[in-house]
């Protein structure tokens, strides 16, 4: 077996190559970009499971990188909060 193993997955490349991209599409917008984020935004432990070097927060750490370019909007549904719905 090799000593040094390559990791599967590059969060720094993703994050560099996924805010390019939406900046990208916010100018290509004028401005205005709408996007919504599929799975979880932080402590995503199946995303770190499925993907071989993914990290838990990389998405959020993504965001983070476009916070002088952007707004972030985070939308709730009203009826998980009237029902008290939690995440594990």
């Amino acid at each position: 077996m090799p000593t040094s193993m390559r990791q599967g997955f590059d969060n720094e490349k993703y994050i560099e190559l996924q805010a390019a991209n939406i900046r990208k599409r916010i100018a290509q917008f004028g401005g205005k970009l709408y996007l919504e984020f599929g799975g979880k935004l932080f402590d995503d432990y199946h995303a770190s499971r499925v993907l071989p070097g993914f990290e838990p927060d990389t998405k959020f750490r993504m965001l983070e990188s476009l916070v002088d370019d952007v707004e972030i909007v985070i939308a709730i549904n009203a009826n998980h909060i009237e029902k008290g719905k939690t995440r594990g």
